[in-house]
C-alpha cells in the first residue's frame, strides 16, 4: 500500500501544515484555541501529520502517544471549530495543489478524527 506520506513526501506535508496554520492564524472561528506564537504548534503538528499520513513515528518518538481525544479535552470544540479546522485544511491542500484523489482520501480520515474531537455543544 502506498501511503499518503510516500505520495506527498515530507516537505509537502510540512508545507501543508504551515499553510494550514497561516489560515488558522487569521480565522476567528478557531484562532482562540491556539497560543499567540504558533511555532511549537506548527512543529508538533508537522511531526503528527508525518506519522498520521504513514511516515515515520516522529511524533511518538518525541512526545509519546498522541492521545488526541485527551489532548483536546481542555478546549471547547464544537462542530463550528471542527468545520473550521476541516475548511482550513482543505484550503491549504488546494493551495498546494494536492491531487484530488489524495485530498479526498486524506479529508475522509480528517473528518473521522475531527468528529471524534468534538466535545462541546
Amino acid at each position: 500500500m502506498v501511503t499518503v506520506y510516500k505520495q506527498l513526501g515530507e516537505e509537502t506535508i510540512e508545507a501543508l501544515v504551515d499553510r494550514f496554520y497561516d489560515y488558522v492564524d487569521k480565522d476567528p472561528r478557531m484562532r482562540f484555541l491556539f497560543p499567540d506564537d504558533l511555532t511549537e504548534t506548527r512543529y508538533k503538528q508537522k511531526l503528527f501529520q508525518i506519522q498520521f499520513l504513514g511516515g515515520p513515528n516522529k511524533y511518538n518518538e518525541t512526545f509519546g502517544h498522541p492521545m488526541l481525544k485527551m489532548r483536546h479535552m481542555p478546549f471547547p470544540i464544537t462542530t463550528k471549530e471542527r468545520d473550521a479546522w476541516l475548511d482550513n485544511m482543505s484550503k491549504a491542500m488546494n493551495d498546494l495543489n494536492i491531487p484530488d484523489d489524495v485530498k479526498i482520501q486524506v479529508l475522509r480520515r480528517y473528518e473521522i478524527t475531527a468528529n471524534a474531537m468534538v466535545n462541546s455543544r
